[in-house]
């Protein structure tokens, strides 16, 4: 339903789209992401669950930004995907919607996508001074960071303590 509307309202913002279990998911161009949030937000879509990201590093555009979205009145999900590059930014929507300020933090924070406009965008989960990116597929399994392994005994350094 929401598919078709969009499709209407918005020719040629939907460059790709699937239905699982339910669930409805579309990908949009970067240059298209307002209109469609301005859209969504008319038709119901009022609530913004959640922002993440997913990072295909054999990919021009690495990453994928998901936005999460729900109508309060018909239940209706929709999942909206916008490709970025590394080093892209992204329109923050911290203006629209306060719950983007934690989502877009984390997003950088974890993965290293920043947000235009976005009025205090920090890390959120590691401390100021961390290297890279937790949950980029390149980060190292042992952090990088010797201090972080002292004394480890975790499954992926074989059972080994490190020495610092």
């Amino acid at each position: 339903m929401i598919i078709e509307h969009i499709d209407a309202q918005l020719p040629g913002a939907i460059t790709d789209r699937h239905d699982f279990r339910g669930d409805q998911t579309i990908v949009v161009a970067k240059g298209n992401l307002l209109a469609l949030v301005d859209l969504l937000h008319r038709e119901g879509f009022q609530l913004l669950v959640d922002i993440t990201a997913v990072d295909w590093p054999e990919r021009e555009e690495r990453f994928d930004v998901v936005y999460h979205w729900l109508n309060l009145a018909s239940q209706e999900r929709l999942r909206v995907k916008v490709p970025v590059a590394d080093g892209e930014t992204m329109p923050t929507l911290t203006g629209r919607f306060k719950t983007a300020d934690w989502f877009e933090r984390e997003v950088f924070d974890l993965f290293g996508i920043r947000f235009e406009g976005h009025p205090n965008l920090k890390r959120l989960l590691t401390w100021d001074d961390f290297q890279g990116h937790a949950l980029r597929k390149d980060f190292p399994l042992d952090g990088g960071d010797p201090f972080c392994m002292e004394g480890c005994t975790a499954p992926y350094n074989n059972g080994e303590r490190t020495r610092g």
